[in-house]
């Protein structure tokens, strides 16, 4: 048996910090996620499947807001090869800049099972606190996936629901889960 190796991590805070090759992996890995049931669908893209095309121009308002005090990539890779990322943000109003988002949480389909997404988290706990200096993080889930559980085991809690607030297929509504972090 092959022992895995732990995945190194890079942050993307600018723009001009993402390669195209980059670029190109981290929609392949997005079309991928999507395309095999992942809930990291953003506002604007369509229900699976989606295309390149169609994540591309996601993917470009994503890195276009990336900004090292408000919002950062953060990358893990797999000996070279992309196995998952996720986006932290901070909202710069004074009264909620102490707390940050955690959003489009995802392995790459080939890396699941292998711990990336526990990575991911446990290194965006420690960006969050020590390079950003926020004292709390936000996810909102989407319900049926296990995922409430998945972020409980990591320290997270649920807050609240928006009952039937997502609409998978006609029929398939699902709740919305907000869960909170302190750091």
């Amino acid at each position: 048996m092959t022992a895995q190796l732990p995945p190194d991590f890079t942050q993307i805070t600018r723009p001009r910090e993402l390669s195209a090759e980059l670029r190109e992996q981290l929609v392949d890995c997005w079309v991928r996620v999507i395309n095999t049931g992942g809930a990291v669908i953003p506002r604007g893209l369509p229900m699976p499947p989606v295309s390149t095309g169609q994540a591309d121009p996601a993917l470009g308002r994503l890195v276009g807001a990336l900004d090292p005090r408000r919002a950062r990539l953060l990358i893990a890779t797999v000996g070279g090869r992309l196995a998952g990322w996720l986006v932290l943000r901070r909202d710069p109003h004074p009264l909620v800049a102490h707390c940050g988002a955690v959003n489009h949480v995802m392995t790459h389909p080939d890396f699941r099972g292998r711990g990336i997404g526990t990575a991911l988290m446990g290194r965006v706990r420690e960006l969050a606190r020590q390079e950003m200096g926020l004292e709390q993080l936000q996810i909102a889930v989407r319900a049926g996936l296990g995922l409430e559980e998945f972020y409980g085991r990591l320290g997270w809690h649920e807050i609240g629901r928006w009952p039937g607030g997502l609409r998978v297929a006609p029929g398939d509504d699902r709740d919305e889960i907000l869960m909170h972090l302190a750091l």
